[in-house]
């Protein structure tokens, strides 16, 4: 095997995100719901016998000099002691700074296929002790499903969950996660999910959203962003006039909306068309959005079982 093409790094939703803690080196310790969903880029992988890494840009846009995908090819190569190299090609298509995980996918998928492509045959829980250096998304994303999350983003607790649909919008601009685990603004919770105990972790993403009272419907980093970026507010806006239930995801600027029924009448992707070509009419260039769906598993689900 010399080359695999076409490997999905799909992108991540938070359905809550609560801050429960501190830890004494100043990661923030949290507790959220992970799912991956179907809007995702798209890695070309080709090894190489010379021990070259090299990182390629298949849509031409400005590669930064030494990414994540870069980073965790570099890693594997020290851990196993691997002469091989590769040439790694991503079309990139996730916007970045919206905290979607799009950097720890990139990274994670490439762990996945070089451990292929060099016939290491790494086990699953080697690969997320390894990606765990690079980020604490990464054993997420090399995990397989959707998860209730724990620590930094490390103590995954796997779930089962229906499929379901979400409008997701982006502003031109991203968010640094520092700025928002920084800001004055930050909340915290002060209920812990215990997960013996959560039985309604096996609900819909809807009632995960809308959730349990008070205690799991937010996104604790959400005041925080709003207070930094009136494009976040914006989106939130937006998205709560058009579909309701308006969430920001992660740490970054992306925000969504869990969607009603299955779509196949199509009003729900005319509806955010028809909002984006507004947003492009009206205010700077640079906002995205998508119709995602669920997915119940990783697309490489397996690879490193």
């Amino acid at each position: 095997m010399k080359a695999l093409h076409d490997l999905a790094a799909p992108a991540k939703l938070n359905l809550f995100l609560h801050v429960v803690g501190k830890r004494e080196d100043g990661y923030h310790l949290l507790q959220s719901v992970f799912v991956l969903i179907d809007w995702a880029d798209t890695l070309h992988v080709e090894r190489r016998g010379d021990g070259l890494l090299q990182r390629h840009d298949v849509l031409g846009g400005d590669l930064p000099a030494d990414d994540l995908c870069l980073r965790a090819a570099r890693l594997l190569q020290q851990e196993t002691g691997c002469t091989l190299g590769a040439d790694i090609h991503l079309e990139k298509r996730l916007p970045a700074g919206a905290g979607m995980g799009g950097g720890s996918s990139d990274a994670a998928t490439t762990l996945l296929a070089l451990n292929r492509l060099w016939d290491l045959r790494l086990p699953l829980d080697r690969l997320k002790a390894l990606g765990l250096k690079l980020g604490a998304d990464l054993p997420f994303f090399l995990g397989g499903g959707p998860a209730f999350v724990e620590g930094i983003g490390e103590i995954l607790h796997p779930l089962t969950l229906p499929e379901q649909r979400f409008a997701v919008l982006k502003g031109p601009a991203g968010l640094a996660t520092k700025d928002i685990f920084s800001s004055p603004h930050l909340a915290r919770s002060e209920k812990l999910a215990i997960v013996a105990g959560f039985p309604a972790l096996a609900g819909t993403a809807y009632e995960l959203i809308t959730g349990f009272g008070q205690d799991f419907g937010r996104n604790d980093l959400q005041p925080a962003a709003e207070s930094i970026s009136s494009e976040v507010r914006d989106a939130l806006a937006l998205l709560s006039e058009v579909f309701g239930n308006a969430r920001m995801t992660g740490s970054g600027a992306a925000v969504f909306s869990v969607l009603a029924g299955d779509g196949k009448d199509g009003k729900d992707d005319q509806s955010l068309a028809t909002l984006l070509q507004g947003l492009s009419k009206e205010g700077p260039e640079g906002w995205t959005g998508r119709i995602c769906r669920s997915l119940a598993q990783h697309p490489l689900s397996g690879w490193a079982d």
